[in-house]
């Protein structure tokens, strides 16, 4: 289902179950870029969207505009676009240019952005006060019997401290975007797209338990997806085609077909995000860029 030379060609062909059934399998769309934000006070506007494990939150912010934590339960990513931050945490802090992901360590914490900008923060579910502004925040209501609970993987090596990573990477030839990931997520910035991508080169694929949320950072983009057909004819959907601009995320639900087409004349900024972090990604050698700082899970 991939083009040839796609890194996770082998992957796919490796680890393709059957599907399950009586699935509760629906896309979470949030187009920031035409919603009113969840929060609009203190210099910053604030947009919130959930998955099954995480919150997303997606935020601009006027010059000095801060965003506190207090008693943070788990690690959680911060995503700097375009802008630099001052990161406290853990009794220290640190100054974190733009273009660039930091993984900041439980507890109190503070993210200030100098000169403003955007700034995206994730979080696992265990931040219930964040899940609470979601404006899809039932939407897991009933769960989701195939996709296991959460489990985070081990502490980092020398223990928890702000740690961030310059996004200004090469693409290498077998390499998949740049991808990094902490105790709680994995972030791949796929390289950009200049251009509409070749609508000859797509590469639909699924994943049997966990969701994929694709994060639209800059350009557009349309979301295909098809639903399996199960034995079960109640599972079943008509195919979506869902375009989008930026910024925008779409969570895309197991075992659901899906590519992303990049569609914009200029370029296309596209960013997946999976909590957990995923174990096929980890299992490759090259592939995740900060793989000394974190253990993989020990196999059950």
């Amino acid at each position: 289902m991939y083009e040839d030379k796609d890194p996770r060609a082998a992957l796919f062909a490796a680890a393709s179950a059957s599907a399950h059934t009586g699935l509760i399998a629906e896309e979470q769309l949030a187009e920031f870029d035409k919603t009113p934000p969840q929060e609009d006070a203190q210099g910053r506007k604030v947009w919130y969207q959930r998955g099954c494990n995480f919150v997303l939150a997606y935020a601009e912010a006027q010059p000095g505009a801060s965003f506190a934590r207090t008693g943070q339960p788990d690690e959680y990513v911060v995503l700097l676009p375009d802008r630099p931050a001052l990161i406290e945490a853990d009794g220290g802090s640190r100054e974190v240019a733009g273009h660039s992901i930091v993984f900041v360590p439980p507890g109190d914490s503070r993210v200030t952005l100098p000169d403003g900008g955007r700034v995206v923060r994730l979080f696992t579910a265990a931040a219930a006060d964040l899940v609470a502004l979601c404006p899809n925040a039932d939407a897991y209501a009933e769960g989701r019997s195939h996709i296991p609970a959460f489990r985070p993987w081990p502490e980092p090596a020398g223990g928890f401290r702000i740690r961030a990573y310059d996004l200004d990477v090469k693409p290498q030839e077998g390499r998949f975007g740049r991808i990094f990931r902490c105790t709680t997520f994995m972030v791949n910035f796929l390289d950009v797209q200049q251009g509409p991508r070749d609508p000859r080169k797509l590469s639909p694929h699924h994943h049997d338990d966990f969701e994929q949320c694709s994060l639209a950072l800059a350009g557009s983009f349309v979301h295909h997806l098809r639903w399996p057909w199960t034995v079960d004819r109640s599972d079943w959907r008509e195919d979506r085609h869902i375009a989008v601009g930026s910024p925008s995320s779409l969570v895309i639900p197991p075992p659901v077909v899906h590519t992303t087409e990049a569609s914009g004349a200029g370029e296309n900024a596209l960013v997946d995000i999976f909590c957990p972090p995923r174990l096929d990604f980890s299992m490759q050698e090259g592939w995740v860029l900060n793989d000394a700082d974190y253990p993989v899970i020990p196999q059950r």
